[in-house]
């Protein structure tokens, strides 16, 4: 048992005082569940069941015991050792003993009175209300079985003015078989600049600003598309499946997604993410059939910021688009590295592998030679990653290193693999691998300027 001790009901104290009180649902465990679980625990929600009754939650004893005695519910992966992180969901030690004291000495229900008041959810976003809601214009068919390559969707949003996104959040139309989402959004093409006037005599051209990041040779090569072996040229790369949605050619940078575990991004109070006018949204649609033939259609969902925000926050990537991982190998090492170019805030970071991703590592060198372990996951799980947001986000001064290590199981013990005879590269496909980094940073020395004739 964790942190507090009871004493079942009836039991002799040794030391002669009162026995302390078995904790009971109404009292105890409810205000736990609805603080810490109910925003996916509750009907219609990912979560298998509901927990916001005593009549939902009994069943299930047994079962929150067990996960709470692992710590895999709720779910959280970084070590306390290194960093404090705004969406920690960890329960107190006290939180803890709670639940346990309570499924140990029997589950009582408690008085009806005790009961708090049930909580009460806006609609059905986990973000609560959204400003704006963004679907794919069509049903889209996914077969019962095959392997499908990535779709792409585009989205008109039809916006008239800049906007400044503070929350997003991704819905599956059918969430069975959808394996992750990344939406992007690709502004209007500026118009062409009439013919420039020659330069004056003397005057010399506005020095560019240095590049904001620099990657390690060799890395940052993601062979998009292919699936089934080394890389190959583009032109002998082949699609996995039927293609008949493919990417365009233009994108624009990413302004939200979805992948297992991780559905929501709020940024915080002073920073958001901007959407310009006329924007397209294009989802980047990764599909896995599952043995029944359904359709998708999903959906982003917006909070706006209610004004333009102090600090205009982007979306960048560390990869190692090289890796390879020998058949076999228990614990391969995949390292990727990138120098920041200029002052730079970073807010979170996302590590993503597939399912033979077992443990990551960050580690952050100053220009000064400091270093500093920033975020450390040694027990990755594929279906629950996490977006770890910094509590005090991060100030990496121009000359900074940001280093990320990843480790792979490609042995018989990993019970996830898809087959240990096989040597393996990236790949679109979750049988394949990746060794991905979602960054949310902004730039020290940019604040945001005004849109014309906006000012919120």
């Amino acid at each position: 048992m964790v942190g507090l001790a009871y004493t079942s009901v009836g039991a002799q104290p040794q030391s002669g005082r009162a026995p302390a009180a078995t904790p009971t649902f109404s009292k105890d465990v409810a205000p736990i569940l609805y603080k810490n679980c109910t925003n996916c625990h509750r009907p219609g929600e990912v979560a298998p069941m509901s927990l916001l009754t005593f009549k939902d939650a009994r069943p299930w004893v047994k079962s929150i015991a067990t996960r709470v005695t692992a710590g895999t519910m709720p779910p959280w992966h970084a070590d306390p050792a290194h960093g404090e992180f705004l969406n920690d969901r960890r329960l107190s030690d006290r939180e803890k003993a709670t639940i346990l004291a309570w499924a140990n000495g029997g589950a009582p229900e408690g008085n009806a009175a005790d009961m708090p008041a049930t909580p009460t959810y806006s609609s059905e976003w986990l973000l609560g209300q959204p400003d704006a809601v963004f679907a794919m214009q069509e049903d889209y068919p996914i077969p019962a079985a095959g392997t499908v390559a990535y779709q792409y969707f585009e989205v008109p949003t039809n916006l008239t003015e800049d906007k400044w996104i503070q929350a997003m959040e991704v819905r599956a139309g059918d969430p069975a078989i959808l394996h992750h989402v990344i939406v992007y959004a690709r502004a209007p093409m500026p118009a062409r600049p009439s013919q420039a006037a020659p330069p004056a005599a003397g005057a010399t051209s506005p020095q560019r600003p240095a590049p904001l990041f620099q990657f390690a040779e060799g890395t940052t090569r993601i062979p998009a598309g292919q699936t089934g072996g080394p890389p190959l040229p583009p032109e002998e790369r082949k699609a996995p499946g039927p293609n008949d949605r493919p990417a365009p050619r233009q994108m624009g940078p990413p302004v939200g997604g979805f992948a297992p575990g991780q559905f929501t991004r709020v940024y915080q109070d002073g920073t958001a993410l901007k959407l310009a006018a006329g924007s397209t949204l294009i989802f980047q649609m990764h599909y896995t059939p599952n043995g029944k033939a359904t359709t998708d259609r999903t959906r982003i969902a917006f909070k706006y910021a209610p004004r333009k925000p102090q600090t205009e926050v982007h979306i960048a990537s560390l990869v190692n688009g090289g890796l390879h991982i020998p058949a076999g190998a228990p614990a391969h090492r995949v390292d990727a590295e990138m120098t920041i170019g200029q002052d730079i805030t970073m807010w979170s970071m996302l590590p993503h592998t597939h399912v033979r991703g077992i443990r990551w590592e960050y580690e952050v060198t100053y220009p000064d030679g400091r270093t500093d372990a920033v975020l450390s996951v040694p027990k990755y799980d594929f279906n629950w990653q996490t977006d770890y947001v910094f509590k005090q986000p991060l100030k990496m001064p121009k000359g900074t290193r940001l280093h990320a290590t990843a480790w792979y199981d490609n042995s018989a013990a990993n019970k996830s693999n898809p087959d240990v005879t096989k040597d393996v590269w990236w790949g679109d496909q979750t049988w394949e691998e990746m060794m991905y980094t979602g960054l949310t940073f902004s730039i020290d020395a940019m604040p945001v300027t005004p849109t014309a004739g906006q000012e919120k």
